[in-house]
């Protein structure tokens, strides 16, 4: 790395503490401001932080920052990249990119035009957890991969999140706010998707706030709170998709590719580090925890934001590009908008899959 890298984030909410810790672990780059469009929250942060706390528009003007993570909610990300995009600075965004195709084609090409880098999350593929399986796919080891299968279920946030309104408005739902995880664990290890058929609803379920100073006040569903879908691969490979806020338990959450020689049980995409699992059609009968074999060691979120600096650094694309996140939205906004009788739908967007992380790469000479 040429030099000491400086970093702001927008947005002080849940989140945040997450991406603190894993910038604070850095010998190469600081934090050097936090910004929030509510002041008053951005002082207290910084203030348990130890972290500058100043207006966005201050933030977005300090020539010391390179990177800005934005950690504004959904609806917001757009109007928040294309300010730091005009500052000049790189962007590493959470998810989703965009609320449109559109609008992320346009962000993505504002971004071309200043130079810039446009990052996205989830970069939890980075970790030891994914690398690992998409390294066990590339040595062969369960053949040739030609089907997926991706379960995620729950009741909603709103049990346990003090402000959960944002999940079920535009940009929100199972599709946007956990499909990201999956989809994009699909993509990285079976290549990007040709076409997606897919059908979506919402029930009639009254949801409310279920905790803190909110508790009790009902909750608008502007957005599918199920989905289903069949995603279609460049490879040949098809994966079944299904995303529920509507699950209230279920025995069956998976994450898993089927291949002529075998069986790989991928672990829980939102996380890092957890091991997957093979069962190979000549091995010993049953399921193998998988040894680390790729991927960053121990690492957290805000991971992609430090890989794009280094990318930046040497001329490359980042692992987290806007490019893969625009294709990952564009399959989950085929399958948030579905309407009964759509047949399948076309991809415009056909990212290149990121290299394999070498296990224990550091992120500043990867």
């Amino acid at each position: 790395m040429s030099a000491t890298k400086g970093i702001g984030i927008i947005g002080t909410g849940n989140i945040f503490g997450q991406y603190f810790d894993t910038i604070a672990k850095l010998d190469w780059a600081d934090l050097l401001a936090v910004a929030d469009a509510d002041q008053a929250r951005a002082e207290a942060v910084g203030q348990e932080r130890g972290v500058p706390a100043t207006s966005i528009d201050g933030l977005l003007a300090d020539p010391a920052i390179d990177l800005v993570i934005n950690l504004t909610p959904p609806a917001a990300h757009v109007e928040v990249d294309r300010r730091i995009i005009a500052a000049g600075k790189h962007v590493q965004s959470e998810k989703p990119l965009a609320l449109s195709l559109e609008e992320g084609k346009a962000l993505l090409a504002e971004a071309g035009q200043a130079g810039v880098q446009v990052g996205c999350a989830p970069d939890t593929f980075l970790g030891t957890g994914l690398q690992t399986t998409i390294k066990t796919i590339q040595d062969g080891r369960i053949g040739t991969p030609f089907a997926a299968a991706a379960l995620w279920g729950g009741p909603g946030p709103e049990p346990w999140h003090p402000n959960p309104q944002f999940f079920y408005l535009p940009g929100g739902g199972p599709i946007l706010d956990m499909g990201p995880y999956y989809v994009t664990a699909l993509v990285a290890h079976l290549g990007p998707v040709k076409s997606v058929l897919a059908r979506n609803l919402a029930s009639d379920r009254q949801r409310v706030v279920g905790s803190g100073p909110l508790k009790g006040t009902p909750l608008k569903v502007e957005t599918p709170t199920y989905a289903a879908a069949i995603l279609e691969h460049y490879s040949g490979a098809l994966s079944t998709v299904t995303l529920s806020f509507e699950t209230w338990a279920s025995g069956n959450q998976l994450l898993e590719i089927y291949g002529t020689a075998g069986t790989l049980q991928l672990p829980d995409p939102n996380w890092f580090s957890l091991k997957g699992r093979i069962f190979e059609a000549e091995g010993p009968g049953e399921w193998v925890e998988l040894e680390d074999a790729a991927g960053f060691v121990d690492s957290g979120r805000g991971i992609g934001a430090v890989e794009l600096l280094r990318a930046v650094d040497v001329g490359r694309t980042p692992r987290t590009s806007g490019l893969l996140a625009l294709h990952v939205a564009e399959i989950l906004f085929a399958i948030n908008t579905a309407q009964p009788g759509d047949g399948p739908i076309a991809m415009t967007t056909k990212p290149e899959v990121p290299a394999v992380v070498p296990l224990g790469a550091d992120v500043a000479t990867v």
